[in-house]
């Protein structure tokens, strides 16, 4: 750590999450004793952060008074303003900007039983472009979104998503070995790039937003439509990576783990 990041620490913050953090692992709870040997810190200092753990709520003791465990307050503060519903609010105006950088409209899907939905859109800012709108409900195993949503997920989790779906209007019937075969490229590129298969002349780009779990929480797209008049705008190779760099942050925002580009 250097020295301009070292002068703005908070020590008794830290001294306070690394007790949380650790009483997060410890499920039986643990002793004033044990905690400041885990932490290699003194008696008294830990005595004084239990203590005000203790009476903000977010540590109770045992009956006997001798083992500390968190309680569910951190859990309850956290309900208030879901995950998801955050990187949605978050990812609305950086979207917009996006598309405006762009000239490409782009949208967020999530899966929501068993259905891809778009529950995020930002048009293009041209007279003309192709935009999904709020609500829709696109294909699961035939579209970018619904590939990479299936693709950042366990095999037990897609058989489970394959069996809960219902197709959207216009998916062809379900392509079992297609699907497994597309699965495993965007695992290994990390996103998708395809030609549409509902409109001719798009290439839809999706790339995931991961969860701290390493699942996809959501997905953005984005439906390219290449400009062949004089008005200079972004490649396709440019837009790709203007979207992968944007799925990265949110996934940031969201507390994931960020997939490395190929």
């Amino acid at each position: 750590m250097d020295d301009s990041t070292d002068k703005y620490r908070a020590p008794a913050l830290e001294k306070g999450l690394d007790i949380v953090e650790l009483l997060a692992s410890c499920g039986d709870g643990l002793t004033q004793g044990e905690v400041a040997k885990s932490l290699d810190r003194s008696q008294s200092e830990i005595y004084r952060m239990l203590s005000t753990l203790v009476r903000r709520g977010y540590v109770i003791r045992s009956p006997s008074g001798d083992r500390y465990t968190l309680s569910l307050k951190m859990f309850a503060i956290s309900q208030r303003h879901p995950p998801i519903g955050r990187v949605i609010e978050t990812s609305l105006p950086r979207m917009r900007a996006l598309a405006v950088r762009s000239w490409q409209s782009c949208h967020m899907g999530i899966e929501s039983n068993g259905d891809i939905v778009i529950v995020g859109s930002a048009e293009s800012p041209g007279n003309w472009g192709l935009a999904l709108k709020t609500g829709t409900v696109v294909g699961l195993w035939n579209t970018g979104s619904g590939r990479v949503l299936a693709a950042f997920r366990s095999d037990e989790e897609i058989e489970e998503l394959v069996a809960r779906h219902r197709l959207a209007v216009g998916e062809p019937p379900f392509d079992r070995d297609a699907f497994r075969g597309h699965i495993e490229r965007i695992r290994e590129l990390g996103h998708e790039r395809m030609a549409s298969t509902t409109a001719l002349g798009v290439t839809n780009i999706a790339f995931p937003i991961l969860g701290p779990d390493g699942r996809a929480a959501a997905v953005l797209s984005c439906p390219y439509l290449e400009r062949v008049d004089d008005l200079k705008v972004p490649s396709l190779d440019e837009v790709v990576a203007m979207h992968g760099e944007l799925a990265r942050e949110l996934t940031e925002i969201y507390g994931g783990k960020t997939v490395k580009a190929s």
